[in-house]
């Protein structure tokens, strides 16, 4: 489809300290958001648990997550976030586009707020 990246700021669940801000990669085959782990720390975002993932080569990796406030476009949601590399790029995975209505336009390669959110 192409890059589509949007700017995305992190922050834990009660807003207590500074959030991390960055350009995210939009990734519709990634279920969760990814950023680097000591970012994700110095904005007070707590491990909860371990979660084997899939990268994209197809390789099982397992990772920390917690649960992290994702704001970008004017929305913000509440959703599971990975404890990534440092070297990592930062990932916007389709569970929180989804959880905001958004949608990724696949001719204009750009995130459109959807009308309504679907109930069906």
């Amino acid at each position: 489809m192409g890059i589509t990246k949007v700017t995305v700021n992190v922050s834990n669940l009660t807003k207590s300290k500074a959030g991390y801000s960055s350009s995210f990669l939009v990734d519709t085959g990634a279920i969760d958001c990814m950023g680097p782990a000591s970012e994700l720390k110095k904005a007070g975002i707590k491990v909860e648990g371990r979660e084997v993932y899939e990268l994209a080569n197809g390789q099982p990796v397992e990772y920390r997550y917690g649960f992290a406030r994702i704001s970008f476009m004017g929305s913000e949601t509440v959703t599971q976030i990975i404890f990534g590399p440092e070297d990592a790029e930062p990932i916007l995975g389709v569970v929180a586009l989804e959880n905001v209505g958004i949608a990724v336009d696949p001719v204009s390669k750009t995130l459109k707020k959807m009308t309504a959110k679907s109930l069906k």
